[in-house]
């Protein structure tokens, strides 16, 4: 197949890992016989230092024009300061909320390999297989902001979370369609306790799954005891939707069930299920890692690990998707690992032995090499 990707490199380690997912996805355009016509822009601190912008108009009529997106990482230190008013983070967000890139999909999965590195006991991570859905586009991230002063002088500020019925509608539907794929299960998170507008998602999403997909397990659970029961019971899990912020944080949290945040990878998208092919936005789940620039130590598997997603997704290519998925198994396996996942006194592989080692085991392996993930897990 022919695709355009527009490739958002980023700041810190975004470049670094990029790389690797490139090489990957080159090694899928050689073994597959496809073309991907991939263009690179600026994004971020990096924008900011060249144009003024963390989002350059020309960066995100590339992407508009791109069959997919992908995205290393934004953000870093030097455009940290308190009183800076431009900031990397700037222009993710106003790039998601350009795309309409609502639903942000954050699978979770634990390697049989791995499951010692995670601080967790192994006996917990067994069958750990689980998808956050993240609404991406509102919520308190996206709401009013304000600081100002009172008439003490003292200083206030305020962040506005708002949803609306159809913004909770719609990433509830496609949480739903990807539930009714797996197990059937689906958990809604949110705190109505005390927040108004978890109040609100609560019924919406009680009406949309009963009205529309009656053959979904529905369980409402409150952030915090969701927080809980991640680490405590993490297998008790599929599909996970909430809301913004919620999603931010437990999908992150959920890191420690894969052993490092660097094997996580991310789509955000238009809409999804029922194999429908949708505009996204792929990124690892990790940030810009400053204290990793150039030492070539990053951990490039959640980038590999989102092009995966990315072929599937987007480009309508599943096969090819698991295949990059058995490649970075196969990897992982033969021992191939960065400093975050090594085991204890091996080597540690760099960033670029690892993506070197996934291209590797793809252009080698037989189409009909099982997945180790699901087969042996811990």
């Amino acid at each position: 197949m022919d695709a355009t990707l527009a490739f958002l490199p980023g700041d810190g380690v975004g470049p670094e890992v990029s790389a690797q997912a490139l090489r990957v996805l080159r090694a899928v355009e050689r073994r597959g016989g496809h073309t991907f016509d991939v263009r690179e822009a600026l994004i971020g601190g990096v924008a900011i230092d060249a144009c003024g912008s963390p989002l350059p108009e020309d960066t995100l009529a590339l992407c508009r024009a791109a069959d997919a997106v992908f995205l290393g990482a934004v953000g870093g230190p030097r455009w940290d300061h308190a009183a800076l008013t431009v900031r990397p983070e700037q222009g993710l967000l106003r790039l998601r909320s350009a795309l309409g890139v609502f639903a942000n999909l954050r699978p979770v999965r634990v390697h049989p390999r791995l499951a010692h590195v995670s601080p967790l006991r192994p006996e917990l991570l067994h069958g750990v297989d689980l998808l956050v859905v993240r609404e991406l586009t509102g919520g308190i991230y996206f709401g009013e902001k304000r600081r100002d002063r009172d008439a003490d002088g003292a200083e206030r500020a305020s962040d506005t979370c708002t949803y609306t019925t159809h913004e909770v509608e719609r990433v509830v539907r496609v949480a739903a369609a990807l539930a009714r794929e797996r197990s059937g299960r689906l958990t809604s998170v949110d705190k109505a306790n005390v927040m108004e507008t978890s109040r609100l998602w609560r019924a919406v999403t009680t009406r949309v799954v009963r009205d529309e997909f009656p053959d979904v397990r529905l369980e409402h659970m409150l952030v915090d005891a969701c927080a809980l029961h991640l680490i405590r019971r993490p297998a008790a899990f599929d599909v996970i939707v909430t809301e913004n912020l919620f999603g931010d944080v437990l999908s992150d949290e959920a890191a420690v069930l894969a052993a490092s945040i660097g094997m996580l990878p991310s789509a955000s998208l238009r809409g999804a299920g029922s194999g429908a092919r949708a505009f996204g936005l792929y990124e690892p789940v990790h940030g810009s890692a400053p204290d990793l620039v150039g030492r070539n130590a990053a951990n490039p598997a959640g980038a590999i690990l989102s092009i995966a997603m990315l072929l599937r997704w987007s480009l309508g290519l599943p096969g090819e998707a698991r295949a990059v998925e058995r490649a970075v198994d196969a990897a992982l396996t033969a021992g191939v690992r960065t400093e975050d996942i090594a085991e204890p006194g091996a080597h540690a592989a760099t960033t670029e032995e690892l993506g070197r080692a996934v291209a590797e085991h793809l252009m080698s392996a037989d189409e009909d090499v099982p997945s180790l993930i699901g087969e042996d897990s811990p």
